[in-house]
């Protein structure tokens, strides 16, 4: 029997996700059921314990299928990526129909069409809200929710829409973001959750992981690297600025740098030696 990967396939032995029949052994089968993320980031662990690491994060009005609820938690896999993982069942809503995405780094949700009131929360860059009507106040357009609360309108675009065809752009507007293991958001964000989310944003679907990522686009050579081609460690990627110059979120300077290319393999060779391969999308 095939060994699949318990981040993308939703299996145990007491329980596992219908579609799985016949590739895994359970007990029992299930469909799951429909929900979002009803928090502003919620943290998906390998375990039903807060003490776990971080395996991914996702974001507010993403939605996931929820197999199992127990001891508080809830065991979810995320239908943006295919993620599987736990989180605390407070963290989950009813499902609603997105109409727009967050399009910045970070925005704030206000209680009411009214900058000048304390914020009820902090969206990240791709986070989904369900627009139920639209204010001006003091010539500030907002968009409004179906609990009252307010988003800045120019912050935020439909969901048919995207930030443009240059994904380099999106991903240069983290700069500075904080490195977190497992971070996925404006908050911050590890390396490939960098070209995974930077992607989402001009319409393009990429896995989560570094070593998931490895097979999308085609292989080039070193010699040919241009802006948007991808750069693989054992363990980490980054992401061409040019030819010259990488982007990447990364455990040296704890945040999303730019950095030369050429000094970036030097720096970097020590731990993970030379780089695995160079990939271009399509």
């Amino acid at each position: 029997m095939e060994i699949l990967d318990r981040r993308l396939h939703a299996f145990r032995p007491d329980l596992a996700d219908e579609t799985l029949k016949g590739s895994v052994e359970a007990a029992n089968f299930v469909r799951g059921e429909p929900a979002r993320i009803a928090v502003p980031v919620a943290q998906l662990r390998p375990g039903p314990d807060l003490a776990r690491g971080i395996d991914t994060e996702l974001l507010f009005g993403e939605t996931v299928r929820v197999f199992d609820r127990a001891g508080g938690f809830a065991w979810v896999q995320a239908d943006q990526d295919r993620y599987v993982g736990y989180l605390p069942e407070t963290m989950l809503g009813s499902p609603e129909e997105p109409t727009h995405r967050i399009a910045v780094q970070r925005t704030f949700l206000y209680p009411e069409p009214e900058l000048r009131k304390p914020p009820t929360a902090t969206l990240s860059m791709g986070s989904r809200i369900t627009v139920v009507g639209d204010v001006e106040t003091r010539g500030t357009r907002y968009f409004v929710l179906s609990t009252g609360e307010a988003v800045i309108a120019r912050h935020c675009l439909p969901v048919a829409e995207t930030m443009g065809d240059d994904y380099v752009a999106v991903a240069e507007k983290f700069i500075e973001t904080p490195y977190l293991w497992g971070g996925r958001s404006g908050f911050g964000l590890d390396c490939s959750a960098l070209v995974q989310l930077s992607l989402m944003m001009v319409g393009k679907s990429a896995p989560r992981d570094s070593d998931m990522q490895v097979s999308i686009g085609s292989a080039i050579t070193r010699e040919e690297l241009r802006r948007g081609d991808l750069v693989f460690w054992k363990g980490h990627v980054g992401i061409m600025e040019n030819e010259q110059t990488l982007l990447h979120a990364n455990g040296h300077t704890m945040s999303v740098a730019r950095e030369g290319f050429e000094e970036a393999v030097k720096r970097i060779g020590w731990l993970y030696e030379q780089p695995t391969g160079y990939r271009r999308l399509g």
